[in-house]
């Protein structure tokens, strides 16, 4: 949920620190990811070089804020760790989850666990949020990688025919200005 809701990257969701989340504004900072590295897994900057902000929606605050009380104390502490205490990785999530037993029962066996952010990404879309803010969100460098990751349904793209039709329709109206084709 938090990774879907948040269109973080996984290992920007081991890497989350209870001190990079502010309750008063529901945002959480993203500073840091875990990725491999030589000897094991560390933590480095984020893929993108800088810190940025990411709203915490309505519905996942109660379980950060859950997370946040049993860690009360403890700054540095990482908000989620794998079943044994350890750093989330995509291998973690995968067996803690059950996710390729999941995906499979709902028929959706291609998913990857990275497919949680284009859901993200494309949900904030489908909520109106501009493009350029997107980005930000992302962390991506461009607006052309942002665009990649947004994958608009049916409802939406019709949602866009009907939006049309309605503005096209208000300027062909009596009291409007005449439709002109460019």
């Amino acid at each position: 949920m938090f990774a879907a809701c948040t269109a973080a990257r996984i290992g920007e969701v081991s890497g989350v620190r209870v001190s990079d989340i502010d309750r008063d504004t529901w945002t959480w900072t993203v500073r840091r990811q875990t990725t491999p590295g030589p000897g094991g897994l560390v933590d480095k900057g984020t893929k993108g070089k800088r810190a940025r902000p990411v709203p915490l929606i309505e519905e996942i605050r109660p379980m950060v804020a859950r997370r946040l009380d049993a860690l009360n104390g403890k700054p540095a502490a990482r908000l989620f760790t794998g079943p044994r205490g350890g750093r989330i990785t995509t291998a973690v999530l995968r067996d803690a989850t059950h996710w390729d037993e999941v995906v499979t029962r709902l028929g959706y066996e291609y998913l990857r666990r990275h497919d949680l952010r284009h859901t993200g990404l494309t949900w904030l879309a489908d909520a109106g949020v501009p493009v350029h803010v997107l980005r930000k969100i992302a962390g991506h460098g461009s607006l052309s990688t942002t665009q990649r990751y947004l994958h608009p349904d049916a409802a939406s793209i019709a949602a866009a025919g009907e939006a049309l039709s309605v503005h096209l329709s208000a300027r062909r109206s009596p009291d409007g200005p005449r439709l002109r084709v460019v």
